[in-house]
């Protein structure tokens, strides 16, 4: 189901998807941008943590996930991570994740649906402020797990009112974004849509000057 969101996502903002997996192969050479999906627990082993007894963790997806972010960074192609996968770029570049926010909650609780009911606020004069137009954004929530600590090349540029991040992006200017709700699922509200129409934007200057 998140393929398909994915896929129509970029569609709509005029690119063309190519699905990635440890099934579907694809020749790195082709890709102008890279978007990181939801999915499966990462390996706490990542960030240094301790893997939990009943979790649901896939070796292989990390692997490859880290393979093609680590590509990206090297090339200097634009990377959109969701859920899992914004939490994978963090855990990457060298941040941490709280294995799991349940017992953690105060403000809200950890109900998990597609739909927006769960609110994002927005730093202001961040990206994701500028991106939006506001500093108050309707999220959909799937997660149990959240970052900790962000890696040194993101700032938090959106915090949920429990002040778990929302949103992440590169603090040096490169075309890094991440967020840790769905917004392939809320394609029907047309401020959801920029993420990708910023993806696709990104990766088509990217292309134009190599």
């Amino acid at each position: 189901m998140s393929w398909g969101c994915i896929r129509l996502a970029i569609r709509l903002a005029g690119g063309v998807p190519l699905r990635i997996s440890v099934r579907h192969h694809v020749d790195r050479e082709r890709l102008d941008g890279v978007v990181i999906s939801g999915g499966d627990d990462i390996h706490p082993s990542i960030y240094q943590a301790e893997a939990q007894p009943k979790a649901v963790y896939d070796p292989d997806r990390d692997a490859l996930e880290r393979e093609f972010i680590g590509y990206a960074l090297e090339r200097d192609l634009p990377i959109l991570g969701i859920c899992r996968g914004y939490q994978l770029l963090n855990a990457h570049c060298g941040g941490d994740l709280h294995t799991d926010i349940r017992p953690m909650r105060r403000a809200t609780s950890n109900f998990s649906t597609i739909l927006p009911r769960k609110t994002a606020l927005l730093s202001p004069g961040s990206r994701m402020e500028a991106m939006f137009s506001t500093d108050r954004l309707r999220i959909n929530s799937l997660h149990h797990q959240a970052i900790d600590r962000p890696a040194e090349v993101f700032d938090v540029s959106g915090r949920d009112l429990d002040d778990f991040p929302q949103a992440i992006e590169h603090n040096a200017g490169r075309e890094i974004l991440g967020v840790q709700w769905h917004p392939e699922y809320l394609l029907y509200l047309p401020r959801q849509r920029r993420l990708f129409q910023w993806l696709v934007a990104a990766a088509r200057r990217r292309a134009s000057t190599t």
